[in-house]
Formats: C-alpha cells, sequence, structure tokens
C-alpha cells in the first residue's frame, strides 16, 4: 500500500469514527464539510485536467448535497425547509453543468452557496 492510499484509509477511518460519536447537528456538519472538500478537489482536478477525477468528486458532492436534501422533513419544516430543497435542487444542477461543461465557476458557487447554508447551520449549533 503506497502512502497516499495509507493515508486515505486513515482519514476514512477517522471520518468514520466521527460519525458514530458524532450529534445529528454535528453529522449535518460533516456533510456540509465534506461537500466543500469534494467540490474543492473537483476543481483541482479541473484544473489539472483530470476529467475523470473531476467527474468522481463531482458525484460525491451530488450525493452529499442529495443526503442533505433527503434528510429535510418537507411537512413539518415550513417555508425553510422549501426553500432549502429548491437551493438544494439549484445545486445539483449547477453541479451537473459544472461536469458537462467543465465549468469552475459553477463550482465555485455552489461551493459558496454550501458554505453560506453550513454557516447557518454553525450559528444555531451555538
Amino acid at each position: 500500500m503506497n502512502a497516499m492510499a495509507a493515508m486515505r484509509q486513515y482519514q476514512n477511518v477517522n471520518t468514520q469514527a466521527q460519525a458514530v460519536d458524532a450529534s445529528p447537528h454535528r453529522l449535518i456538519q460533516m456533510l456540509f464539510e465534506g461537500g466543500l472538500t469534494r467540490i474543492a478537489q473537483a476543481r483541482g482536478a479541473l484544473e489539472r485536467g483530470q476529467t475523470a477525477e473531476k467527474g468522481e468528486l463531482i458525484g460525491k458532492a451530488l450525493g452529499i448535497i442529495g443526503g442533505l436534501r433527503a434528510g429535510l422533513n418537507l411537512q413539518e419544516g415550513g417555508e425553510l425547509a422549501t426553500n432549502l430543497d429548491s437551493l438544494y435542487q439549484y445545486m445539483t444542477s449547477r453541479l451537473l453543468e459544472a461536469s458537462a461543461k467543465n465549468d469552475a465557476a459553477s463550482l465555485d458557487e455552489v461551493a459558496s452557496l454550501l458554505r453560506t447554508v453550513k454557516s447557518g447551520w454553525d450559528a444555531i449549533g451555538q
């Protein structure tokens, strides 16, 4: 096993251990963090011309945003949940566009939106 593979394995185990002990609020924070990380990594892959890696990382970001969206309670969450659902749907379409058109600006836009939602989420946990 090379050093990079070993580091990834360690990170996976570390993330899984954190998830086991995390509160529901912290789990959502971890999803935001993971989404932002994958988008940043996808942007790097795009800049390096690594098309397959870019696609894989955008796919992971899409999965995370899908998870955030699936966690919304649209029946009881009211207008906030409905607005977040629309925003996550918009982020999904922008990530798909970023992947199809190799558009770094779309990745940046989604990262900015995700950071904004994350900052609000972080504030309610304090």
